[in-house]
């Protein structure tokens, strides 16, 4: 028996649930009915809050042995194509030592990273140079722009199976690179630390040495922040996902021509094939006479005043046009989109994003933590379970203080 009173068994199952299930309280009756053990939700909260922040601890002097130079190697040999892939998510978060209940809430925001490794696929012509069908069937556009505007953009939906996407890969004539390893950083910090986070997940896995690498995000300054400082030295190849670039383009082809017009459609597959294969001159230049014709937008028009949603794209397209080189990327094997990291935050939302869910800063890392271990495939879940714990005072059945933050 471990100080928290059970056995390395129950301890592990129970942490594993306490990140995974929804709430505490789910993850109180998973355990109750799936492993025959009574644990409280207040219970299996500072067990996994304790768990995680150890977990926390190990990432963190990763990070110092990086900073020092001392950090070592994971793997010998370098894979052949790595990427990854950067994005956030959200949480609200309480303030600390204001006693019982929710006092001083607000929306935090959740880094996460991506790091997947891909056997080569590699081929000296553009593997698909045209556009999927679903970029190009009318119903699918409009439905997938609807749900990334309502949602804040975030990409989308990740396809249901390995198999789906081959048969996808071989319906168009693509030879799609198949996934090997993923592995997820997340926390709440500050970008700073995330980067340095980041950095030292990229050295241990020696990601830096693959043949071709990129690093894929929707455009936010804060992605190619961490980009310049942490991975560009390292040839990484900066990537704008295609989905993002896809909402602007369709706009901005219905402000211009009419939304839902047949001449704003038109308007938009030709930007589709100039921007799926990378011609940038000619997408800046429909889009600047766009703006020309339509005119200025005053200051504080509304978000889809026709002027600003031409003017939003137009802008969109100029920040990121070195990185839309997309019938390149695709030739070396790359990934044009960001769908694994969208697929592992709706995972990780799901744990920690809630309207009824009001973390402390400390406790949402600890769970971030351990649902990342969990995501990734690396072996580090039993990796961490294996390492000698620190001792620390039990914690259990009528041994538990006065509870510092409210079960979810």
């Amino acid at each position: 028996m471990g100080t928290e009173g059970y056995s390395p068994s129950v301890l592990r199952k129970a942490v594993r649930q306490a990140a995974k299930a929804a709430s505490f309280r789910d993850a109180s009756a998973d355990m109750a009915e799936l492993a025959e053990v009574a644990i409280s939700a207040t219970h299996l909260q500072r067990l996994s809050e304790r768990v995680g922040g150890e977990w926390a601890d190990v990432r963190d002097s990763q990070v110092e042995a990086y900073r020092a130079g001392t950090l070592v190697r994971d793997y010998e040999a370098a894979p052949a194509v790595a990427t990854v892939m950067l994005d956030g998510g959200r949480y609200q978060a309480r303030a600390a030592d204001a006693g019982r209940g929710v006092t001083g809430p607000g929306w935090k925001e959740l880094k996460v990273a991506c790091c997947q490794t891909y056997a080569a696929a590699a081929s000296p012509r553009d593997p698909q140079p045209k556009p999927p069908a679903k970029f190009r069937d009318r119903a699918m556009v409009a439905k997938l722009t609807a749900e990334l505007k309502s949602s804040g953009p975030k990409g989308p939906p990740r396809e249901a199976t390995p198999a789906a996407r081959r048969r996808r890969g071989r319906k168009h004539g693509r030879r799609a690179s198949r996934r090997l390893v993923r592995t997820v950083v997340a926390t709440t910090q500050d970008n700073a630390a995330f980067g340095w986070q980041v950095a030292a997940e990229v050295h241990r896995r020696g990601l830096d040495r693959a043949t071709h690498k990129a690093c894929l995000g929707d455009g936010a300054s804060t992605i190619w922040s961490v980009f310049e400082f942490h991975l560009q030295a390292a040839g990484f190849v900066a990537i704008l996902d295609f989905v993002h670039l896809l909402v602007y383009l369709y706009a901005a082809a219905g402000a211009a021509e009419g939304k839902g017009t047949e001449a704003a459609w038109l308007l938009y597959e030709q930007w589709l094939t100039w921007a799926w294969s990378g011609q940038t001159v000619p997408l800046v230049a429909a889009l600047t006479a766009v703006c020309r014709r339509l005119g200025a937008a005053p200051d504080g028009v509304a978000e889809d005043d026709r002027r600003r949603v031409a003017a939003d794209a137009l802008r969109y397209v100029k920040n990121n046009r070195s990185r839309m080189d997309y019938a390149r990327y695709r030739r070396l094997g790359l990934p044009v989109s960001s769908a694994g990291v969208e697929s592992t935050i709706k995972q990780l939302n799901r744990r920690v994003k809630g309207s009824e869910k009001f973390w402390l800063r400390g406790g949402a890392e600890a769970i971030v933590q351990v649902r990342s271990a969990y995501l990734s495939e690396d072996g580090r879940v039993d990796r961490n379970w294996r390492r000698p714990r620190p001792y620390a005072r039990s914690v259990g059945r009528h041994r538990l203080g006065r509870p510092t933050a409210k079960a979810h």
